[in-house]
């Protein structure tokens, strides 16, 4: 299995790198940002020991093609797509805020609800739903971004402002872009037979002060989707819905006694387990944008992502 789980390069003109939980960032020139998604696989914050056969490139695949969809609503940061694991775009400062935003009571809001919560992120979440239901309007619920390996904290609107982690001017713009793109979201995903249940954006600052979407959009690591056929029938019976989103890495490892948690250990992740976590992603990037997934070739994947950014950085100015 030949994957790419970490990378070491350096780049012309590269002044730093920035190693994320599934992406590895390279500052070129204080001008672009060429991302690298790797096939790594994380989920509660915990990286596992073992890649996926493919997984960065059917994430950067996703990603672009989702940036692509919706740039008329929002400006984002991509330029280029030189690799099938790389994105160059225009070097941003991020905010240090996720934009998650829910149409549905699942995932994370789901455990906070059966737990008793009511209030999610400042959020008030009405009584008598069950898990999977859809909310009378998507609510947004912020975290912050985590650094070092830290969990990813539930953060209110009031929280973000009042600690100054975001202006009020600019937070009014990312909830807005939030809405714009949740929507278009829900669009696309309608139109392939699925439901965008809930997902998370990003956003940097460029240079000269415009608010861009960066990062990842609608993916399978960054959001959840359903099968729309079935959805109503699963919901009468109070039964799990069938889920497009690593959602079933997630419950895997709990059923594993893993959840990320101080002195838990992940479970060994087998041969023909890892081969199904990649068979699923593949499933996942087939059914989200309606296209056959193409391997690329993995013989030579360090060298091939390094020849085809070196070919592209001699065609740029930087």
């Amino acid at each position: 299995m030949n994957t790419i789980v970490s990378t070491n390069y350096n780049f012309p003109n590269q002044k730093s790198v920035y190693k994320g939980k599934v992406r590895e960032v390279y500052n070129i020139g204080d001008e672009l940002l060429v991302m690298i998604a790797t096939d790594r696989l994380s989920a509660f914050d915990v990286v596992m020991p073992k890649g996926i056969p493919f997984k960065g490139q059917i994430l950067n695949q996703i990603a672009t093609q989702m940036m692509k969809a919706t740039e008329d609503l929002v400006p984002n940061w991509l330029i280029a797509t030189p690799d099938p694991n790389v994105a160059v775009g225009h070097l941003c400062e991020p905010f240090k805020v996720e934009m998650v935003i829910r149409g549905y009571l699942s995932g994370h809001a789901a455990r906070e609800y059966k737990a008793g919560k009511r209030m999610l992120c400042g959020v008030s979440m009405p009584e008598g739903m069950q898990e999977n239901d859809k909310f009378p309007e998507p609510i947004i619920t912020p975290s912050t971004k985590a650094e070092n390996g830290e969990h990813d904290e539930d953060i209110s609107r009031e929280e973000i402002l009042a600690q100054g982690i975001v202006s009020e001017e600019d937070y009014l713009v990312l909830e807005d872009y939030t809405r714009k793109l949740f929507q278009r979201g829900t669009e696309i995903a309608a139109q392939r037979g699925l439901i965008l249940v809930d997902t998370k954006y990003e956003f940097g600052k460029t240079k000269d002060g415009k608010i861009v979407l960066i990062d990842e959009i609608h993916t399978p690591d960054s959001s959840r989707y359903f099968y729309a056929d079935g959805y109503e029938e699963l919901q009468q019976k109070g039964e799990p819905q069938k889920q497009l989103s690593k959602e079933f890495v997630r419950q895997w490892l709990i059923s594993n006694g893993f959840q990320g948690k101080e002195g838990q250990q992940v479970p060994e992740m087998t041969e023909t387990y890892i081969q199904s976590v990649s068979d699923r992603y593949i499933e996942l990037f087939e059914n989200i944008t309606a296209t056959s997934f193409e391997k690329a070739d993995v013989s030579q994947i360090r060298q091939r992502i390094e020849n085809n950014v070196l070919s592209y950085l001699k065609t740029t100015t930087v």
